[in-house]
C-alpha cells in the first residue's frame, strides 16, 4: 500500500514514517507539511492512503481533503 503523511509537525510525521517503513505491505510515496503540500502529494505521488492532521494552520486537512477529492485522479484514494 503506497501511504502519504502529512502533519505539520516534523516529528509527527518522522514518527509514522518510522513505524510504516518496518511493514513490507507500506510505502511512504511522500511526505507534507500543510493541506496545500498534501494535495499536491496526492496528485504527484497517487498514494492509495492518506495520513493527515486536520488541525493544520493555513490549509486544514479537512479541507485538503475536500480539494483532494474533487480533483482526485484515482478511484483507490482512502481517507
Amino acid at each position: 500500500m503506497r501511504v502519504g503523511i502529512v502533519d505539520d509537525q516534523q516529528l509527527v510525521r518522522h514518527g509514522f514514517i518510522t513505524l510504516l517503513t518496518d511493514k513490507e505491505d507500506m510505502e511512504v510515496v511522500g511526505e507534507a507539511s500543510d493541506g496545500r503540500e498534501a494535495v499536491l502529494l496526492a496528485d504527484r505521488a497517487c498514494p492509495h492512503a492518506l495520513l493527515m492532521d486536520v488541525q493544520m494552520p493555513e490549509y486544514s486537512g479537512i479541507d485538503a481533503t475536500r480539494e483532494i477529492l474533487a480533483t482526485c485522479r484515482t478511484a483507490r484514494l482512502s481517507f
